[in-house]
């Protein structure tokens, strides 16, 4: 746990690293700091930017979107490993995550597995979007994977902490699966090795494109509410560096999947999922549930979602799997 570092402090510890930094407009004073408190701080954390091209990926972290305000992180890292700072303060990029999660980067100890999205991750960790389209098919070019792990080591380094105070987005929030393209385990590994020698030791990678690695799924940076696409069943990735996730307990309702809710859809579950959704403060109903899907169960949910954090197109009312297991419906009896 430490006071951020200032914008002169973190351009010299990632300069003596290695790195290549370029300044971008007015990024020592682009924040957020009037939505909320920007530390202490606890770690760094990885993303990936769903994005091609330097400048407009630039451009977008450092202006974000219209439901979606700049700065989208502190940092964008792109293929040729060079570093683009945007934003110093409280950026929108981790969003709400897994007080659990928090407590073991503090600790530096295993990370659990991230199922509730309940402390705000803006305020404690510096945060890099990479540019990778988040496919499976665009490489990571060694270059960016070296100044990835030259980036977070030049952190940890000035705060004391080890390469255990670095984690993906998808080890923070439910249902965020990015970086795509290499483990955590094996990019703290990186990290580690950095630490062991003094900045800026090694040669810098002159960036071939290999390494692309595996995985599934893709991310976005994360507003202050933690928005984000809820994953179809398929998009749930593998994590090779994390233990399984339990499934969810037989008290619960599984997930039906996405197109069980469609219009004309009539069925007990849904009246059992509104009563949850009433429990949670999120009916919107006139009257008690019904068994049918329509606008006020679709309007109770994306209030739901709005609560776990998802914002846009990702609280649209249709039930995903991230939020249907936070949601636990009771099992419905079905004789």
């Amino acid at each position: 746990m430490a006071e951020p570092l200032t914008a002169a402090q973190v351009l010299k510890a990632l300069r003596d690293e290695g790195l290549t930094v370029h300044e971008v407009r007015s990024w020592r004073r682009h924040n957020r700091n009037t939505k909320g408190p920007w530390g202490p701080l606890n770690g760094v954390m990885i993303h990936h930017t769903v994005t091609e091209g330097v400048e407009p990926s630039v451009n977008l972290c450092y202006d974000g979107r219209s439901d979606l305000p700049g700065p989208l992180c502190h940092g964008v890292i792109d293929k040729a490993g060079e570093i683009h700072l945007v934003g110093w303060g409280r950026a929108n990029h981790a969003g709400l995550g897994d007080a659990d999660v928090l407590r073991a980067v503090i600790r530096e100890s295993t990370l659990p597995a991230d199922d509730q999205a309940d402390t705000d991750g803006n305020s404690r960790f510096y945060g890099f979007e990479c540019i990778n389209l988040g496919d499976g098919k665009d490489p990571w070019p060694e270059a960016q994977k070296d100044a990835i792990a030259r980036a977070a080591a030049a952190i940890c380094r000035a705060h004391g902490w080890t390469e255990r105070s670095v984690i993906g987005h998808k080890e923070w929030q439910p249902g965020k699966i990015d970086p795509r393209g290499f483990t955590m385990s094996g990019m703290r590994a990186r990290i580690a090795e950095r630490l062991r020698a003094p900045a800026g030791a090694g040669d810098r990678a002159t960036g071939s494109d290999t390494g692309a690695g595996t995985g599934t799924g893709a991310g976005k940076a994360t507003g202050d509410g933690g928005a984000g696409r809820e994953p179809a069943p398929e998009d749930v990735p593998a994590r090779p560096d994390r233990p399984p996730e339990p499934p969810a307990p037989s008290a619960y309702e599984p997930f039906p999947g996405a197109a069980f809710f469609q219009d004309g859809r009539s069925d007990p579950v849904i009246t059992v999922m509104g009563h949850r959704l009433n429990a949670e403060g999120c009916g919107r109903y006139r009257q008690a549930p019904t068994p049918d899907w329509n606008q006020a169960a679709r309007r109770s949910y994306t209030a739901w979602q709005k609560k776990l954090g998802f914002r846009g197109r990702d609280a649209d009312g249709i039930p995903g799997r991230v939020s249907w297991d936070l949601l636990r419906v009771p099992r419905v009896s079905r004789r």
